[in-house]
């Protein structure tokens, strides 16, 4: 066998060294912007959903302009984000909102309501963070859906977002799923990617769809969200496995 030369020895780590750095960065999480919230205030409590008032499981019907999607939820799996989430349908929110982040074989991000007076009511209503364990702790495979968070504790409010990919290395970060699509994950992929991060989160808090109306008018949103069956028997989906492809 011929011994290595110090010219081989030099191209290989200069090859390993190069193939280590064309590695893409993987994207950000799915934070909202503006100061982290910093804790849970009395008045928000009285805002949510009681967690004894929320169906241990349910399902969501989203309508939006590429189609029909359904999200059954758990209210084990994140107690106080079923709880809610399930307020937050009832009282319409989630109706007319756009999805303004959209990152392909990310996710895709919503929760910000088309009018701002409305946006302003909910937006600092976060709600305790869920850890939970066993077989009630879920990770975020393609399908599951997880509210968006900051780094802070106890910062997740309206913002949610639905996986596309095996994002499980958000799991440690706090990002718990509540539910995951059981029909219509194919509408969910057809989302318009256009604008990806482009819109501004800052402006559609101020401004609303006002804002996403003029500069992005083609983006897909939500037309309605409502409650399908709030006693609905739990699926399959209760396992913790990517069964949406």
């Amino acid at each position: 066998m011929m011994p290595i030369t110090r010219r081989q020895l030099f191209g290989f780590f200069a090859t390993a060294f190069l193939a280590g750095c064309s590695q893409p960065e993987p994207p950000a999480p799915p934070i909202p912007m503006g100061p982290p919230l910093e804790k849970v205030t009395s008045s928000t409590k009285e805002e949510v959903a009681h967690l004894g008032d929320t169906p241990p499981h349910f399902e969501v019907k989203f309508e939006t302009s590429k189609g029909n999607f359904v999200v059954e939820v758990h209210s084990h799996w994140s107690p106080n984000g079923a709880a809610h989430f399930y307020e937050l349908v009832k009282n319409g929110f989630y109706d007319d909102c756009r999805f303004f982040r959209v990152l392909p074989d990310f996710m895709v991000q919503w929760g910000i309501n088309g009018d701002s007076k409305v946006n302003a009511k909910w937006h600092d209503a976060n709600i305790p963070d869920d850890r939970p364990t066993g077989e009630n702790k879920k990770s975020n495979l393609r399908g599951f859906i997880t509210y968006a968070k900051t780094g802070a504790p106890n910062s997740r409010s309206t913002q949610l977002f639905i996986n596309y990919a095996d994002n499980s290395r958000l799991d440690s970060q706090g990002f718990t799923p509540f539910g995951r699509v059981i029909e219509g994950m194919e509408v969910v992929e057809k989302i318009n990617a256009k604008h990806r991060e482009e819109p501004q989160q800052d402006q559609i808090n101020a401004s609303g769809n006002e804002y996403l109306n003029e500069k992005f008018p083609d983006l897909d949103y939500i037309k309605k969200a409502t409650l399908v069956d709030s006693h609905a028997t739990p699926t399959e989906s209760a396992k913790n496995v990517d069964e949406s492809k």
